[in-house]
This record gives C-alpha cells, sequence and structure tokens, in this order.
C-alpha cells in the first residue's frame, strides 16, 4: 500500500515547455539557453517547441513553408537547411546572433 502523501511520476501531468513561453522574453531566452548548448538536434526541437507555442499554422504562413513542410523541418533528426532556420526565426520574431566563444 502507498502512503497518501506520496506522489508517483505516471500521475504527474506531462511537461510540455511551449506552454510556458509566453512572452518574446521567455522564447529569447529559452532559445539562448539551447543555443549554448550546441546541438543542432535540440536547436531543431527548441524551434518547434517555439513554433507550438506561436500556433504551427501562423509560423507556416509566416514562413512561406506548408504546415506539414514545417513539422518535418523541425521534427528530431532532421538537420534543416539553413535558409529554413532563417525563414522560420523571421516568422518567430527571433534574430539569430554571433558572440565570441573565448568570452
Amino acid at each position: 500500500m502507498r502512503p497518501s502523501a506520496a506522489t508517483w511520476v505516471s500521475e504527474l501531468p506531462e511537461f510540455d515547455m511551449a506552454e510556458i513561453l509566453k512572452t518574446d522574453e521567455d522564447i529569447a531566452n529559452y532559445l539562448t539557453v539551447v543555443l549554448e548548448e550546441n546541438d543542432p538536434d535540440e536547436f531543431s526541437h527548441a524551434l518547434g517547441v517555439i513554433a507550438r507555442a506561436r500556433g504551427m499554422t501562423e509560423v507556416a504562413r509566416a514562413s512561406g513553408l506548408t504546415r506539414e513542410a514545417l513539422y518535418k523541418a523541425l521534427r528530431p533528426g532532421s538537420h534543416p537547411r539553413f535558409d529554413t532556420i532563417a525563414r522560420v526565426c523571421a516568422a518567430l520574431g527571433v534574430q539569430l546572433s554571433a558572440r565570441s566563444a573565448l568570452s
């Protein structure tokens, strides 16, 4: 018998980062942290999460991609082309920037 105060992992709600990203600042902070990890797959995933937070249909329309193409470009392991990333970033209202890694 389990204690009444215990919470089982299976009883916890599923976490969805897209539900947390409410503001432009939230989105910029999330993307900055992901970029610092230097993991292309995680970056594509993060763009997909942000697109879901903003609405896939709207992001697809603003980027000039179909919803299907957007989902395909941002799925795990997809390795999207840079022009696709640039179009999605522009549609999301985010700008990528570079800084010295030696800082």
